[in-house]
């Protein structure tokens, strides 16, 4: 099958070397030069795992291109996956302007029926509207088709050949049956919806993940008051099969470019109906909140921070991404400058993207070089390589052995032992 795919972002790539690898012919289309070049040049502009392999795979195998050239992709291809970004407004609401931009081009350049796939975040209704635009400027006829992504950042590419569900919502008979034979060699559930539901099932999704997340996290504060441990919280409830262990690990926030930014398309989607989302928005309000539970805890040990020097592990929004859109490392980084603490961050990957964000604050390589007379140190995410830390090391380089661990990650006990202040959220 020949497929083009409209954007080379996080989900663009992402598919468009999936679909590739699943032995169609794929065109990815951008209008960056730049990044086109770069990624003819087998270099990948995001960090994804085992990304680059796959894509330098095809490529080999001439079932990859990457190219400006949208008409000509349009032209040559029977099915259009639209991937291009959906900012958040003002408002909250998705941006829709580079959707309908891409609608325009495809009903401009479809030379025969063509079936277009919605595979950006997008709001209720709004593969009706693309297929309306399409149209006014199509002679052919074109299905629009909603089939939402639900990749998870840092292992995206196992989550696109590996998928617990896909969903497609069609109109069309003929469109539906088309992008369900497209998915059949992964052998996962396929469900096959209306676009509202498909497009809704996106938000909903990702909205109840996010308050099953600050719920935890409220409960975790709560079992800081009572005297109980969040962790044993946790196991308790999720070994019950109706609530399920996942996303029960109580911690310093969600970020990202998924949770945010939907957990607030979602609100605004239900104000336009006159029907506010009670339950979400206080989700969204715990999350803010819980970001700067790791400042709390130090504004508890310290009667100032002004000149104590602090150590971030990690800035990226979760580990195996260089993601720093919505990160807790932003408001806690801010918050820690604010009060006069020098700061310095490690990350492996991030470090670049955080640049560009934060100002004010120093980076280092190692976590012991960075650790030289530290007052304290925070995990803010939980990379590998800060699981099996040299505390004993890292112990006779602090000034003062506090650590603050925003994950929940580290043995309590063990650094006790070593003499450090442990401090962990929710136990």
């Amino acid at each position: 099958m020949k497929i083009a795919v409209v954007g080379t972002g996080y989900v663009g790539l992402v598919a468009g070397a999936c679909l590739a690898d699943l032995g169609n012919e794929v065109i990815c289309v951008d209008v960056d030069e730049k990044k086109i070049a770069a990624l003819r040049q087998g270099k990948i502009p995001i960090y994804e795992p085992g990304l680059e392999e796959l894509v330098a795979k095809n490529a080999r195998e001439k079932r990859i291109f990457f190219t400006v050239d949208s008409a000509k992709a349009i032209r040559e291809s029977r099915i259009i996956f639209i991937a291009v970004g959906t900012p958040q407004g003002k408002d909250g609401s998705a941006d829709l302007k580079h959707v309908f931009q891409v609608a325009e081009t495809i009903g401009r350049n479809a030379n025969e029926p063509k079936i277009v796939v919605d595979k950006s975040t997008v709001p209720v209704g709004t593969s009706r509207k693309v297929r309306e635009l399409i149209m006014k400027h199509s002679k052919h006829n074109v299905e629009v088709v909603s089939n939402p992504e639900f990749l998870r950042e840092g292992s995206a590419v196992r989550d696109f050949m590996e998928p617990d569900r896909v969903v497609i919502g069609a109109t069309s008979e003929e469109a539906g049956k088309a992008i369900y034979d497209l998915y059949r060699p992964l052998e996962c559930g396929i469900l096959v919806t209306t676009p509202e539901s498909a497009e809704l099932i996106k938000y909903a999704s990702n909205a109840f993940l996010a308050t099953k997340i600050s719920f935890i996290n409220e409960i975790a504060n709560l079992s800081e008051l009572v005297g109980a441990d969040i962790n044993e919280v946790a196991k308790g409830m999720g070994l019950d099969v109706r609530i399920g262990k996942h996303f029960l690990n109580a911690g310093c926030g969600y970020g990202g470019s998924c949770f945010p930014k939907d957990v607030q398309a979602i609100q605004k989607i239900a104000k336009d109906k006159n029907y506010p989302l009670e339950i979400v928005e206080a989700t969204e309000k715990v999350n803010a909140r819980q970001k700067l539970v790791p400042v709390q805890k130090l504004n508890k040990e310290f009667s100032s921070l002004k000149g104590k020097k602090i150590v971030l592990l990690g800035l990226a929004f979760k580990p195996n991404t260089d993601d720093m859109r919505e990160a807790s490392s932003i408001e806690i980084a801010n918050a820690l400058v604010k009060q006069g603490a020098a700061v310095v961050a490690v990350d492996p990957i991030a470090r670049e993207n955080a640049k560009k964000i934060l100002k004010g604050i120093a980076y280092s390589d190692s976590v012991y070089e960075a650790a030289k007379g530290a007052d304290a140190i925070v995990l803010v995410t939980e990379w590998n390589e800060f699981l099996e830390l040299d505390f004993e090391k890292i112990a006779k380089e602090m000034k003062s052995k506090i650590i603050v661990d925003g994950r929940n990650v580290y043995d309590r006990e063990k650094l006790i032992s070593l003499g450090f202040k442990y401090y962990g959220i929710g136990r």
